[in-house]
């Protein structure tokens, strides 16, 4: 009997038993979305696959991008490849290494193949992959915990994004694994368990809708002794997207404003990038961005990227499914507090004010309220940046911008 879009090759790790129907075809929907030419040739980034990374309950595959130059303890960013690409396509055109190199972070790629799905799609909407301690997503955090023990990574500071498949897939780390992650960016993605009740057409398209208050209880439900916090989040989507329509950022919205307990009326709207994307935050009462939405005009599904050599530009479209509009990366980056270049940093203020700036010892901060302290270290507010040991020795300079928002500014601050 051929192998159905869900089972494992002969020899892989047993599964649960195979989904029905309707759902083998999901691959072919996804697939097809996401499906196009092969990808120009052009220079591809430098991977180093880890062989040896935990069980695999997923049967993934675990990729890691060290740049040459990297901190003591870096942070950490996963990302999450879409349907019918791969670890190396999605280096090579999400801009992520380049910003691993000029931000100085770890980035960890998950891959899937077609012994988990024939369109290579992370399995986001089976319950033995999106599920906390199994499957697929047992995988992924597997790949956390190795990169924080063979590289020294900072487990306080641990990132995950991807594009469709893999923004869903995001979406179900976050809610699993909301000890793990600090922050998820969910590119094209859709809220965290909508096939409980609901066949996956129907979540991509037209979209569910459900209170604020129902999506926050299934990710409360995916981890029910967990109390928060709970990770920040940013999503973004195409305004043209047709495959997973945009009315899922809504309800990712809906979901995580409601599990911060934050009104779903943003504390404030801007436009950002070259095609004026609109940007829509949502802040806690400490002044941190718990939840942003941006908006890509003109753009349809795939993950929005800017090539060139400017600050603010990255990425590229050799592949299909990258599209030229803005360098979503860039913003992630700055989202999780990974990115102080100029223009910007992390959360720029609409207002244009100056910022305000203060050098102290990372004890006199804590106590100022301008970090907080976790397991012997010091982080910034907001960015939540690893400033060091929390002791009356260790001095920084601190720039909050906007108001609440503190970045590390040691090399010269306004």
């Amino acid at each position: 009997m051929p192998l159905s879009p869900f089972s494992r090759a002969p020899g892989a790790p047993p599964r649960a038993r195979l989904l029905p129907r309707l759902l083998a075809v999901l691959a072919v929907v996804l697939g097809t979305a996401l499906a196009g030419p092969a990808p120009q040739a052009h220079a591809a980034v430098t991977l180093t696959r880890v062989s040896d990374f935990g069980s695999n309950p997923g049967a993934l595959t675990m990729y890691v991008y060290r740049p040459a130059t990297l901190p003591a303890h870096p942070p950490v960013v996963v990302a999450l490849h879409g349907c019918t690409q791969s670890a190396q396509v999605y280096a090579d055109n999400s801009g992520l290494p380049q910003l691993a190199d000029r931000d100085g972070f770890l980035l960890v790629l998950a891959e899937t193949g077609t012994a988990n799905n024939a369109s290579k799609c992370f399995n986001w909407f089976q319950t033995g992959d999106n599920r906390r301690g199994q499957g697929e997503a047992l995988s992924v955090r597997q790949m956390v915990s190795n990169a924080v023990t063979a590289y020294g990574a900072d487990p306080q500071r641990v990132y995950v994004t991807g594009l469709s498949a893999g923004g869903a897939m995001t979406a179900v780390m976050l809610a699993a694994y909301p000890d793990v992650f600090s922050a998820g960016a969910v590119v094209a993605g859709l809220p965290y368990d909508c096939t409980k009740d609901n066949s996956p057409y129907t979540c991509m398209n037209p979209g569910v809708d459900l209170s604020p208050a129902a999506w926050a209880q299934r990710v409360r439900d995916a981890y029910p002794s967990y109390g928060g916090p709970w990770p920040r989040t940013a999503i973004w989507y195409g305004d043209q997207d047709t495959t997973v329509v945009p009315r899922n950022a809504t309800e990712l919205r809906d979901q995580w404003t409601a599990l911060h307990g934050l009104s779903q009326t943003p504390t404030r709207t801007t436009t950002i990038g070259p095609d004026a994307t609109r940007q829509d935050q949502y802040l806690a009462a400490d002044g941190t961005v718990a939840v942003e939405v941006d908006r890509v005009p003109g753009i349809g599904h795939g993950t929005p990227v800017d090539p060139g050599t400017g600050s603010e530009q990255c990425g590229s479209t050799a592949a299909p499914y990258f599209l030229d509009s803005i360098c979503s990366s860039r913003w992630i980056a700055r989202f999780f507090g990974l990115d102080t270049s100029t223009p910007g940093g992390p959360d720029p203020d609409p207002g244009g004010g100056t910022a305000a700036c203060w050098t102290a010892s990372n004890y006199a901060h804590v106590q100022a309220g301008r970090a907080t302290t976790s397991g012997g270290y010091t982080y910034a507010k907001g960015s939540q940046q690893n400033m060091g040991l929390y002791n009356t020795f260790v001095t920084h300079t601190l720039k909050e911008s906007p108001p609440g928002y503190f970045t590390v500014a040691d090399t010269g601050c306004p």
